[in-house]
């Protein structure tokens, strides 16, 4: 088991829902820990999102989940991320705080220099600007 950051897609209710994606491959349940923010700035890709991780950004808004180490595969699947490839979104690690705990957790930011001419989300919130489209 390990945890995850989701700010976009993943986060529940959205296109890539992560507890859909689970039941997808028979994969357990993803366990909701609760929310938290990363540090950076958020862009507007269309259909999705994209966090430049940065300490002089906004609290970008997402949910950490507790998951099945079987589910990073395909997480990475719908990120497109592949050992040894540099794509858009990069799997990585973050520390993050719910409640109070400091958690590690593996979350997908994109590379800082793919968000060139794209529409910052300045709220930090994907959902709630996505709603407002």
């Amino acid at each position: 088991m390990q945890n995850v950051f989701v700010y976009g897609t993943l986060r529940a209710g959205e296109v890539n829902d992560i507890s859909a994606a689970a039941a997808r491959h028979d994969i357990t349940t993803p366990t909701y820990i609760g929310p938290a923010t990363v540090k950076g700035r958020l862009y507007d890709f269309g259909s999705y999102p994209g966090l430049v991780v940065d300490n002089k950004g906004v609290p970008v808004v997402g949910d950490v989940y507790e998951i099945d180490d079987a589910l990073v595969a395909v997480l990475d699947e719908i990120e497109h991320v592949y050992p040894g490839v540099e794509g858009l979104f990069l799997g990585r690690d973050v520390t993050v705080d719910v409640d109070g705990a400091t958690l590690a957790c593996r979350f997908y930011p994109v590379a800082r220099d793919a968000v060139a001419g794209l529409a910052e989300i300045a709220s930090g919130d994907w959902v709630a600007h996505r709603r407002t489209r």
